[in-house]
């Protein structure tokens, strides 16, 4: 079986080949750091979150870098607003991020370079492109001459005359003096506004602009040429575009080799966006604190939700879809979390890493396509479903359908197939061993003496009394009684 991946570049699945054997490096754009993270950037994180582990898990080794763009006009608004600063802002947000993405376990990146370690590789990358023609100061601004790179366009399919004017060019609607050779010319510098940080540079002092600060990452972190660079839809144009055109020029490879971008989150139909007060952060949904479920949600429902629909497609965030997640994920935890040793279940345990064959073949063939998520789900519902069963057939009919062995093989397989998704049980949620078991027999033992004696009111006393310790009892045909934790 191959992996391969749909390249919005290509517009086509692609069979993956890295271009080191073996190795894979991946860059994602991260968050602007003004703010607490919502939903959406939780379904882009947790996307590539998943194919770095199933990389790893076909057997890839995969350095992972994730930005922080901490320098920007939203930064600068909410330090203003709050009479603080740019750095005390980013570091709060930062430190926000992975309070709340950690809660999703979402893996950390291998490196988290922030844009403000990296102003003299910016300006190496923008002194590089004035040089070959391909920039022009203005000013102390310092603008891409879009009409010099051919290609324009290829990413996004845009036709350069279809584009609007200072598209991602960050052009001031107050200053008509800005003098760009082109409508569609883009900010690589941007002079220093009175009570704004700057850096020196060779333009004089400025910032920035947006999109030069990732390709001077990429290049500083990973190199000239990466095998895949990730992001939302919504950064396809102008952000990935203008990319590839300041980087490409000067090193006459493709930045990327695999541009991956994951579907946007709507709002019941609606687009999510703070202007229509529909803006939901991940730390208000799994506390409680979202108006429409006001109940915290757990973190690995709203994994769930995220992972049934293909990440490429747009996913509906509403009430019932987070309902639908939590049951789905009841049914997955109850099966990884069945107490078979209160069965007296002793099976030979596989060799370690023995999976069920047909189930890991499905899967993989699911996942091999293009990141398919929902089918690989599939797989891991069904031996839900079989483990359900056979645990039910055990404690209530003394039968079962599986051997001790293969049931640990499909035991071990959903855990071992979940775990790739990212799907497991925390440990706050899995019951503490509590329960006192010599108290449990003792009351067992009073209660079969009290049934053969035909003392039926005490015998109900004490299955209540072992109900509220958390046992459930199965009277057996042949007069045993046999308990499980509920």
């Amino acid at each position: 079986m191959s992996l391969t991946l749909y390249n919005t570049l290509t517009r086509r699945k692609e069979l993956f080949t890295p271009i080191h054997p073996g190795q894979v490096t991946m860059y994602c754009c991260g968050v602007t750091v003004y703010d607490d993270c919502h939903l959406g950037h939780a379904r882009s994180y947790m996307v590539w979150d998943v194919v770095r582990r199933y990389l790893q898990w076909r057997g890839y080794t995969v350095r992972y870098v994730q930005n922080f763009t901490d320098i920007d006009d939203k930064v600068l608004k909410r330090a203003q607003a709050e009479g603080s600063t740019m750095q005390a802002v980013s570091d709060r947000y930062i430190a926000a991020y992975f309070r709340d993405i950690r809660r999703l376990n979402i893996l950390d990146a291998d490196e988290y370079p922030r844009v403000t370690e990296h102003i003299p590789a910016i300006h190496d990358l923008i002194q590089a492109l004035v040089e070959k023609g391909y920039a022009y100061a203005v000013d102390g601004d310092v603008y891409y001459n879009v009409r010099q790179f051919a290609e324009y366009g290829k990413l996004s399919g845009r036709q350069l005359e279809q584009m609007q004017a200072g598209a991602g060019g960050r052009v001031d609607p107050d200053d008509p003096e800005r003098r760009k050779r082109d409508s569609s010319d883009f900010a690589l510098w941007k002079a220093a506004k009175p009570d704004e940080p700057a850096w020196n540079s060779p333009w004089g002092e400025g910032r920035p602009g947006w999109h030069i600060e990732c390709s001077a990452m990429i290049r500083a972190r990973l190199g000239e040429a990466i095998d895949i660079h990730g992001g939302g839809g919504d950064l396809v144009f102008p952000h990935h575009e203008n990319e590839i055109a300041q980087s490409e020029v000067l090193t006459g490879q493709p930045l990327a080799h695999y541009w991956l971008h994951n579907g946007m989150v709507t709002v019941n139909g609606e687009k999510m966006s703070k202007s229509l007060g529909n803006f939901t952060t991940i730390r208000d949904i799994l506390e409680g604190n979202w108006s429409d479920y006001p109940q915290p949600v757990d973190s690995m429902a709203i994994r769930l939700f995220v992972l049934q629909a293909h990440y490429r497609k747009p996913l509906d965030f509403t009430k019932d879809a987070i309902v639908a997640a939590e049951n789905g994920w009841q049914t997955l935890k109850h099966s990884l979390t069945l107490d078979w040793q209160r069965l007296n279940l002793s099976p030979q345990m596989p060799i370690p890493g023995e999976l069920d064959a047909e189930s890991v073949n499905r899967f993989q063939t699911a996942m091999d396509d293009d990141l398919n998520t929902a089918a690989g789900l599939a797989v891991l519902f069904e031996l839900a479903k079989i483990l359900k069963r056979e645990f039910n057939l055990r404690s209530y009919q003394g039968s079962s359908e599986l051997t001790d062995r293969q049931l640990q093989q499909r035991l071990q397989t959903l855990t071992h197939l979940a775990q790739i998704l990212g799907l497991g049980v925390q440990p706050d949620s899995i019951p503490e061993p509590d329960i006192d078991v010599g108290r449990v027999e003792s009351l067992l033992r009073q209660r079969q003496q009290a049934r053969q004696e035909k003392r039926y009111a005490e015998s109900d006393r004490i299955r209540n009394e072992l109900q509220a310790m958390g046992i459930t009892l199965i009277d057996q045909p042949d007069g045993q009684t046999r308990w499980h934790r509920s």
